[in-house]
C-alpha cells in the first residue's frame, strides 16, 4: 500500500520581482510537480541556482506560488493557522545564524512553542513532556553538554547541531531541510543523517536539499533532480543518478561507479586545457 502524501506541489510556478501573475517577473520555479510521503526521506539535489531553496521555501508555506498549489496534508496553507501548520511542518533553513544572544537550550526550546497551551492538557505534565524531548533532541546532536551556552558563540556546524535539535524538537508531521550538513564535518554530517533516517522511520516525511550527492544517495529513499527551476527525474538514487544525467545537468562530466552495494558519484578530473565552458 502506498504510504500518505503529506506534502506535494502541483504545478508550482515561483517568480521573484514582486511580479503576482505568470507572465510577469523572472520565472524561477516553472510547474513543478511533486510528493512527499509519510515515513520517506525525499532528497533534492541539483546545481546552484537550480531553484531547489526556492522550492523548499514554496513547499513550507513561506513562498507564495504565482501559479498552480501546494498542499500540507491535503489542505493549502491559506487554509492553516500559522500555529496549526507549524505542528504538521518543521522547517530548517539553510543559514542557522542566530541576531540574538540565546542558551542553546532556549533555541531547541522554541521548537515547543507550537504545541504550547494546547487544550485538554495537562500543563504541569506537559513542561515535563516537553523538557526531556528537549533533553532527547539535545542529546540526539551531541549538544547537550553545551546546552547552556551561549548559540551566538557557537561555531556554524554547532549552530547548524542545535537548528536541527530545535526542528526535531517540533515533531511535526513533515520535515524540511534546507542543507543541514553544509557547515558540518563529515561525522556530523553522517550523524545527521542517520537521524533523518530514524526520523522518517517513525512515520515523517522528510525532504531534504543536499549537495553532496553520496550522502543524497546513501540517505534518501527516492531523489528528485532539479535543473533549470524544472524537476529533471524522480525516483530512486539508482534511477536518478546516471553519468549522463548528473553530467548534463550539473554542465560537468561525473562518474557513476557502485563500490559495496552503494553508489559512488564523482566529477571526472579532466585538464585544464580541456575545461568545458
Amino acid at each position: 500500500m502506498t504510504a500518505e502524501v503529506i506534502l506535494s506541489a502541483r504545478g508550482v510556478v515561483v517568480a521573484v520581482g514582486g511580479a503576482r501573475h505568470p507572465g510577469h517577473g523572472t520565472e524561477i520555479l516553472h510547474g513543478v510537480d511533486l510528493e512527499v510521503h509519510a515515513g520517506e526521506v525525499l532528497g533534492l539535489i541539483g546545481p546552484n541556482g537550480a531553484g531547489k531553496s526556492t522550492l523548499l521555501a514554496a513547499l513550507s508555506g513561506d513562498t507564495d506560488p504565482v501559479a498552480g498549489e501546494v498542499l500540507l496534508a491535503g489542505r493549502a496553507y491559506r487554509d492553516y493557522a500559522a500555529r496549526e501548520a507549524a505542528r504538521v511542518r518543521s522547517v530548517m533553513l539553510q543559514d542557522s545564524r542566530v541576531s540574538f544572544a540565546h542558551l542553546v537550550r532556549d533555541v531547541v526550546e522554541m521548537g515547543r512553542s507550537a504545541w504550547t497551551g494546547r487544550r485538554g492538557t495537562n500543563e504541569r505534565e506537559d513542561r515535563g513532556t516537553d523538557r526531556a524531548l528537549v533533553d532527547d533532541c539535545l542529546r540526539d546532536v551531541g549538544m547537550l553538554e553545551m546546552q547552556d551556552r551561549d548559540v551566538t558563540t557557537l561555531s556554524g556546524g554547532e549552530r547548524a547541531r542545535v537548528a536541527f535539535a530545535r526542528v526535531m524538537a517540533q515533531q511535526a508531521q513533515c520535515m524540511l531541510l534546507d542543507e543541514p550538513t553544509a557547515a558540518m564535518d563529515i561525522g556530523h554530517q553522517e550523524r545527521t543523517m542517520c537521524s533523518v533516517r530514524r526520523t522518517a522511520a517513525g512515520g515523517v516525511g522528510v525532504i531534504v536539499v543536499l549537495h553532496d550527492l553520496n550522502l543524497a544517495a546513501r540517505y534518501c529513499d527516492r531523489l528528485a533532480l532539479l535543473g533549470d527551476g524544472r524537476i529533471q527525474a524522480v525516483g530512486t538514487p539508482v534511477q536518478v543518478c546516471t553519468a549522463e544525467r548528473l553530467s548534463g545537468v550539473y554542465g560537468w562530466p561525473v562518474s557513476v561507479d557502485g563500490v559495496g552495494g552503494e553508489l559512488w558519484i564523482r566529477p571526472t578530473p579532466i585538464n585544464l586545457s580541456d575545461d568545458p565552458k
